[in-house]
């Protein structure tokens, strides 16, 4: 019986755009935007006949150079010890993966968890060749517990939209020929500043051209460092624009009326009539005499 989650990850897998929404339905717009990039470059995936049984995985995904085994699990706890049955599924899984060589890859998914809930885990595998090998070195391995076995835990696997950002870029020349024209230019630099005259060192020729043509797994090194600085950079900038808005004050401003009324300033008290004589009605009463006071009272 395939279950739903199972069914899910095929739909993300083979680029349908109603499955990866789906799934990236809770998570950022740099998570979604890297997942819908399976739409352009979608895998064939088929359900292994025989599920989980002789390293078949449970789907295989299949795309050009790309092939991966693929065994689901879905947990309710971040770590899923592999014992017994499923000890088994491991090592058949190892097995297919050297003899035919073949990227075996775990996919777990966590429920009831926001975001992008899918992880995955690489099956550590010797003999990889051409693209996997270079892949092989960008997925996460199985963690190991204290004594030294396999397990999964969710914590330390690769997201899966990073994944698929990984595997199904829009085109592979694209991030390429920026480098190959770059490695071109300086090389011819390096080798016109070497050069002595009409006769050069067929030793020295040899290595300026291999300099100039550089083997398609250094470019693609080179191209894999230069998405992942890229990555890192926007998604920097991400996260400190988000920290930008959280910390932002919310600030309620009074309006005139709610705020608090000045305090009135008291009114001054009346001077208190002054007794020193400094009146000047006194003062023009003390100045007179008290004989010519009393005159110009009868006069009056």
């Amino acid at each position: 019986m395939v279950s739903s989650y199972e069914r899910e990850l095929r739909a993300v897998l083979a680029g349908t755009p109603d499955g990866v929404r789906a799934v990236t339905r809770s998570c950022s717009q740099l998570e979604k935007a890297k997942a819908m990039q399976v739409v352009q470059r979608p895998f064939l995936v088929v359900r292994a006949a025989g599920s989980g049984i002789e390293g078949s995985g449970d789907i295989v995904a299949l795309r050009g150079d790309l092939c991966f085994p693929i065994e689901v699990k879905t947990t309710k706890n971040k770590k899923l010890y592999l014992s017994g049955r499923t000890s088994d599924q491991l090592k058949a899984l190892e097995k297919e993966g050297e003899r035919c060589g073949l990227l075996p890859l775990y996919a777990q998914r966590l429920k009831g968890v926001r975001g992008d809930s899918w992880r995955i885990f690489k099956v550590d595998i010797e003999n990889l060749t051409g693209r996997l090998a270079l892949l092989s070195r960008r997925i996460p391995s199985l963690p190991l517990t204290s004594g030294g076995r396999p397990m999964l835990d969710w914590e330390q696997g690769m997201p899966l939209h990073r994944f698929l950002a990984l595997t199904c870029r829009p085109s592979d020349e694209a991030p390429l020929e920026p480098l190959l024209d770059i490695g071109q230019r300086s090389a011819g630099k390096k080798s016109a500043n070497n050069s002595s005259g009409p006769h050069c060192n067929e030793a020295k020729s040899d290595t300026d051209s291999k300099n100039s043509n550089p083997t398609g797994n250094e470019l693609f090194e080179k191209a894999l460092a230069r998405a992942d600085a890229l990555e890192k950079k926007a998604v920097a900038e991400e996260l400190q624009f988000a920290a930008k808005i959280s910390q932002t004050p919310t600030t309620t401003t009074m309006s005139s009326d709610e705020s608090s009324p000045s305090p009135s300033p008291s009114p001054s008290p009346s001077p208190a009539p002054s007794q020193d004589g400094n009146d000047p009605f006194f003062k023009s009463e003390k100045a007179q005499p008290k004989g010519k006071k009393w005159l110009n009272l009868f006069q009056q």
